[in-house]
């Protein structure tokens, strides 16, 4: 893996859809009769700026309706719902905007994203940190955050004991072979006071995180509290999970984000806040209401597991604005602490400006 590329992997919407099967299948095909696709500039919505550069904000003002794209980093999950709660409860509209929800083609949501494709969709702060460090950065940003701290951490077999980084000394770890997820797994378990050279790498070779670890694949292995872990309990499955946020705040990076194409919101500020204000309505709604929510995703995306989608979307209620005071806040300090670690370990092509790749002008208190 070269270092400029995908270093992370995502939440997906399946049992049988693991994180490390995200970047293997990042060209995937378009899912359910409410997505348009976009792996070419069929289905994706055009800029709605005027032929003169004018502020599209015109004609959401004098009634005109603002045709928007919004790009997801894959197939429909629990991370999206707001998204789906803003369209069906008709809070787009009443931002005079018509926005499609769309899946990257052959490609990523960054480079859907940052082609101008879709004016907003789903990324990650490590993500938008490839695209800075590479030779030709795409003109990407995060807006908001759309849950607010790291969700990710190690789950493993209950009877293992595997309960704080250390402990995976002796015991076999799933491993993508990425220099950053190893950087970081070396780093917490030695910071736990334990030696990453006793931990014993294997490929990560399953579709299932859960059932790997019941078929002793492997110990241990990297997932996202909300969806893996969600289902390891709807299974009665004994497991341990620890947080990453709990063991080095380092990682209390942001993911995922709304993200947007930062030629198109600069141009249209108040389409992007309009549209803003819709996305932070509908995640607002899903923390008030995550069982009308969760029905919401499984009407729109009906091959979803609805009592996985119910499981993982009270858990989120409580993981989307956490103890920020309002959705969708990013700290910068928290922002630059993570880019900073990637410049002293050196995981990228280029030196980061650990204070670029966000702008929250557009957020409304």
């Amino acid at each position: 893996m070269k270092k400029n590329e995908s270093m992370w992997q995502r939440p997906l919407h399946a049992a049988s859809l693991t994180r490390r099967s995200f970047v293997a299948g990042a060209g995937v095909a378009m899912t359910g009769a409410a997505l348009a696709g976009c792996g070419s500039s069929q289905g994706a919505a055009s800029s709605s700026s005027s032929d003169d550069g004018s502020d599209s904000s015109s004609q959401a003002s004098s009634g005109q309706t603002t045709q928007l794209s919004f790009c997801l980093d894959y197939t429909p999950n629990t991370n999206h719902t707001g998204i789906y709660v803003a369209q069906s409860k008709g809070y787009f509209s009443d931002e005079g905007l018509s926005v499609d929800i769309i899946q990257p083609g052959d490609g990523t949501a960054e480079q859907v994203i940052g082609s101008g494709q879709a004016q907003f969709g789903v990324s990650y702060q490590d993500y938008i940190a490839n695209s800075l460090a590479s030779d030709s950065p795409m003109p990407i940003e995060a807006l908001a955050a759309i849950i607010q701290h790291n969700t990710s951490g190690i789950m493993s077999r209950k009877a293992d004991g595997i309960t704080h980084p250390a402990a995976l000394e002796g015991h076999t770890y799933a491993t993508w072979d990425m220099p950053v997820e190893q950087a970081t797994m070396k780093q917490v378990v030695t910071k736990d006071g334990g030696d990453w050279s006793k931990v014993k790498l294997v490929p990560y070779e399953t579709d299932d995180d859960v059932a790997g670890l019941q078929a002793n694949m492997y110990d241990a292995v990297w997932v996202y509290e909300g969806w893996a872990v969600q289902n390891a309990h709807l299974q009665n499955v004994d497991i341990n999970y620890f947080s990453f946020i709990d063991t080095d705040e380092t990682f209390d990076y942001y993911t995922p984000v709304i993200a947007g194409n930062t030629d198109y919101v600069k141009a249209n500020p108040d389409v992007a806040k309009a549209f803003l204000r819709a996305v932070k309505k509908g995640y607002e709604y899903c923390v008030d209401n995550p069982d009308d929510a969760a029905d919401i995703l499984c009407q729109a995306v009906p091959e979803l597991d609805a009592s996985l989608v119910k499981q993982s979307q009270s858990y989120l209620a409580g993981q989307y604005t956490a103890d920020a005071s309002s959705w969708g806040v990013i700290d910068p300090s928290r922002w630059s602490r993570f880019y900073q670690w990637l410049n002293d370990n050196s995981l990228l092509d280029k030196q980061l400006d650990v204070n670029a790749g966000y702008d929250t002008q557009y957020l409304e208190a």
